[in-house]
């Protein structure tokens, strides 16, 4: 598997008060453990299992997915600007791999 790529979209700057919408993809091919190969053998589940989104140090939203969740998982939420910051978002998979990303935010 190619190594998973996050991308994030984040507004660079929000007005005080301000409801913004955050973005997020990554790339991973998302193995459900079903499949089985060419010997007949099941295919070990290998997902993204845990998303976080930290805003400077506190978590502002978490989400847990399972199975059934797709290859190259998009999630996105909504934040409300109050100050300036930077937000740290972490994908966490089966076997203990975790991906990162960062994106910086001013409140004006």
């Amino acid at each position: 598997m190619a190594n998973p790529t996050p991308r994030v979209r984040v507004p660079a700057n929000a007005k005080k008060g301000e409801i913004i919408e955050i973005k997020t993809l990554i790339s991973h091919e998302m193995e459900s453990g079903q499949r089985k190969d060419s010997a007949g053998k099941l295919i070990p589940r290998q997902i993204i299992n845990k998303f976080t989104a930290n805003f400077n140090g506190k978590m502002v939203f978490e989400a847990d997915w399972f199975t059934s969740i797709s290859a190259n998982p998009y999630q996105s939420f909504f934040f409300k600007a109050e100050e300036s910051g930077e937000f740290d978002f972490a994908w966490k998979d089966d076997n203990g791999s975790t991906y990162a990303a960062k994106a910086k935010l001013t409140v004006g």
